[in-house]
């Protein structure tokens, strides 16, 4: 502990309580992967939490908000959720971020959890061409055509169990579009694995 900890002791970026970034309590509501149906995402999906409630704070806060200490909760998921997902050894891409949106938040959020996860290689082959706009408020439809023809890949991957990492599913049109990247680049997703998905159904259904 620094005297900058005594000074300004961390607090939950899910229900404010002082102590840590994360409490024991919202801690809890990432459970283990739970297996999603996404029409158009042809590999299994996973997720570890519905996007609400406190679930949503974390990611918000850890993306949006600061919360960088986060990186190291999230990674600790994702590391425990590969186990589940698939044999090692493990590749983790991550979904690629606008670069204005990657530059006001000091960089890229879905690479830092990547990395933190430790058990994985990481390999930021993924990346939006221009053009692509915020897809905050588009409709299904909308985000696909967003995506369509804007998802590059730069680069290869090590061999091995190859896992598409993302913060929140929606409508699947990321996963999709950079599904389709990398298969038109010869290279095969194994799995999608998110923080959090906001689809309406529950896993599994």
């Amino acid at each position: 502990m620094t005297a900058l900890d005594l000074l300004l002791p961390a607090t939950c970026a899910g229900c404010g309580r002082r102590g840590s970034a994360c409490c024991a309590t919202c801690f809890d509501c990432f459970g283990p992967p739970a297996r999603l149906q996404v029409p158009g995402v042809g590999p299994p999906v996973w997720t570890l939490a519905a996007y609400h409630g406190v679930a949503r704070e974390l990611v918000l806060g850890f993306k949006e908000r600061g919360a960088r200490a986060l990186a190291a909760w999230f990674g600790a998921f994702v590391a425990a959720a590969l186990i589940t997902i698939g044999p090692p050894p493990w590749t983790l891409i991550t979904a690629p971020s606008r670069r204005s949106a990657a530059r006001s938040r000091g960089g890229d959020h879905m690479l830092r959890i990547a990395r933190a996860a430790e058990i994985a290689s990481v390999a930021p082959v993924l990346r939006f061409a221009s053009g692509v706009a915020d897809s905050v408020g588009l409709s299904a439809g909308a985000r696909r055509r967003n995506l369509e023809g804007r998802v590059e890949v730069c680069g290869r991957p090590p061999p091995g169990t190859t896992v598409l990492l993302d913060d929140v599913i929606t409508t699947g049109a990321t996963a999709s579009a950079c599904i389709r990247a990398l298969r038109g680049a010869g290279l095969r997703t194994h799995a999608v694995l998110v923080l959090t998905s906001a689809r309406p159904h529950r896993p599994g259904q």
